[in-house]
């Protein structure tokens, strides 16, 4: 029997769509998109043949098989979890690794899951590193918290063919006991530092008090020692003018007085006048009432130069009566 013209046209409608199906997954089968970020592992019947590049690559149908890894740098957060410090304080830790793949072969077949390796080997990490430090080390030591747990987990990692970039704590709970007493703790060494900065504070300004009185004593020291020292040379300064002046009159006087001297010495005195200045001379003498005279050796000489000088003036009074009588006649 020969099938009808609609059951033909149904086998040729059936055959031309699992044409296209098949020739659609065989050719999904075959061509693969790797994306950029991402590289493409390609297993030739189960074994590692090799790592392609971001871009379209065609497989070999039933024998390659194409595995995608993202090369990207991707962070792993994870719960919060229970540790416990040297000092057996229980906190709450998270944190957050920053991880990248670095080797494609290693990550796939040196481990099994190598996202859950790197999350249950910084959970270990965590507990490790934090068993090491005492509670106040935990809460205020991140940064070394973090490079500690990278050192701890570099060696495992790599050898997977992930690199840890770096770590961070995100967050550290204690209880609520212990947050009160670090609050009770904090309060009293608040009290304790403003205590400290008060009589800080007193003792410098006794201490600035005393070394203003000190200062201010010094220097009025200083003052009266500089006023007697000007007072002092300001008298010597009056004995010198004063001893200057009197060695000056002393060498005046005494130059006139050589002076004087030289001139007697030098000059021709009259007999008579010398006579006329002797006389005077006794004359003050005995004038005195507490007086003694003396009449000295060369007394008659004295007299003698008397007699001749009074001769002389009698002999000029009488030379004079003459003159004033000649005078007179022709008048009469």
């Amino acid at each position: 029997m020969f099938a009808s013209a609609a059951e033909v046209a149904t086998i040729v409608g059936v055959a031309v769509v699992g044409g296209a199906a098949l020739g659609a997954w065989f050719m999904s089968r075959c061509i693969k998109i790797v994306q950029q970020g991402s590289v493409g592992v390609v297993k030739r019947f189960g074994q590692f043949k090799s790592v392609d590049q971001p871009g379209m690559r065609i497989l070999r149908p039933f024998m390659d098989k194409m595995e995608k890894v993202d090369m990207r740098e991707f962070p792993m957060t994870g719960d919060q979890q229970a540790v416990i410090t040297k000092d057996n304080v229980s906190l709450q830790v998270s944190a957050t690794i920053f991880c990248q793949v670095i080797d494609v072969k290693s990550a796939l077949f040196e481990i099994n899951d190598y996202v859950l390796a790197v999350d249950q080997l910084s959970r270990t990490a965590l507990r490790a590193v934090f068993g090491e430090l005492s509670l106040d080390q935990a809460l205020s030591e991140r940064e070394t918290i973090n490079s500690r747990m990278q050192d701890h987990m570099a060696d495992a990692t790599v050898k997977w063919g992930v690199r840890l970039n770096r770590i961070e704590i995100l967050d550290i709970t204690p209880p609520i006991n212990v947050v009160q007493a670090m609050s009770e703790q904090k309060e009293a060494e608040q009290h304790k530092k403003a205590a400290i900065l008060k009589s800080e504070g007193e003792q410098q300004s006794a201490i600035n008090s005393a070394g203003g009185r000190k200062q201010a004593a010094v220097l009025e020291a200083e003052g009266a020692k500089q006023a007697a020292i000007l007072r002092a040379e300001a008298e010597m300064k009056v004995l010198e003018l004063q001893a200057e002046g009197e060695k000056k009159a002393l060498l005046l006087r005494g130059e006139g007085e050589a002076g004087r001297l030289t001139s007697l010495d030098t000059a021709t005195i009259n007999p008579r006048t010398l006579a006329v200045l002797q006389l005077k001379a006794l004359q003050e003498i005995a004038a005195s009432d507490n007086a003694k005279v003396v009449v000295p050796y060369e007394a008659t000489s004295l007299m003698g130069a008397a007699e001749v000088l009074l001769s002389t003036l009698r002999g000029g009074a009488d030379a004079g009566t003459s003159a004033g009588e000649l005078k007179e006649k022709p008048a009469s």
